[in-house]
């Protein structure tokens, strides 16, 4: 996966990284004209961001998980990045939850913005019972192989504080008219308060970048410190006698 790297201070890399993964046929650059990376600055986060180049390619042929573990999120640490945090919209929040899924305590943070969820028969079950807090996982061996089999019962986990403490913190933004919005809900009823953004519309960069606003406001990012100013160092005091004398 190629990678673009927008350093909050020019003179240092910071010790958090933000890691944007972009929907189906987005391109990384957009999440820059869209608005992401300037408001990251405004708000004045010590974080980076990291722009990839993760099209939907990866999730056809199914290498999405170890392409973004090997080619960025380790490297990336092996560069310093104490804290590593996802931001993923449509698809690519999808694949922030199932990097997680596969590689449970690699990341620090996740936020998906509108993110696919998997299929609406599976959702649709879960809605059936009430939705996540009180559906029970399917006893047996699954009708399929796909992921949504596995990823609903991992978010469920986010309903109990016991087992959500050792999660990395999620947020979840998204229209209300967008096409996901129903399974958008599901997870929505099972995070806690704070964590969970909504706005008018649908699928798409205004309601995104709204949303990526809003949540900016409460993330647990670090922020920049002042730099005391550098005061310069005192003259040297000379003497009033001629050299001659003081010789």
């Amino acid at each position: 996966m190629k990678t673009h790297l927008k350093l909050a201070d020019a003179n240092a890399r910071s010790e958090t990284l933000l890691v944007f993964l972009p929907g189906a046929f987005l391109k990384p650059e957009e999440f820059e004209r869209e608005g992401f990376i300037g408001a990251v600055h405004e708000q004045g986060f010590a974080a980076d961001a990291l722009l990839v180049d993760a099209d939907v390619s990866y999730f056809y042929d199914q290498t999405f998980v170890e392409r973004l573990h090997e080619d960025v999120i380790q490297p990336q640490r092996a560069a310093g990045y104490k804290k590593v945090w996802l931001v993923g919209i449509s698809i690519g929040g999808f694949g922030a939850l199932i990097h997680e899924l596969a590689k449970p305590g690699t990341i620090d943070g996740i936020v998906t913005l509108a993110p696919y969820l998997g299929r609406r028969p599976v959702a649709a079950e879960i809605q059936k019972a009430g939705g996540l807090r009180t559906w029970k996982v399917p006893e047996g061996p699954p009708p399929d192989q796909e992921v949504d089999r596995k990823l609903w019962p991992w978010l469920q986990q986010y309903t109990l504080p016991e087992r959500a403490e050792s999660l990395p913190p999620l947020y979840l933004g998204y229209g209300l008219s967008d096409r996901f919005a129903a399974n958008h809900q599901l997870l929505a009823d099972a995070l806690p308060d704070g964590h969970v953004f909504t706005t008018e519309g649908g699928h798409d960069w205004p309601q995104w970048s709204q949303l990526w606003r809003q949540m900016l406001d409460v993330l647990p990012l670090p922020k920049k410190t002042a730099r005391k100013p550098v005061r310069p160092a005192p003259a040297l005091l000379r003497s009033a006698m001629p050299m001659a004398i003081a010789a």
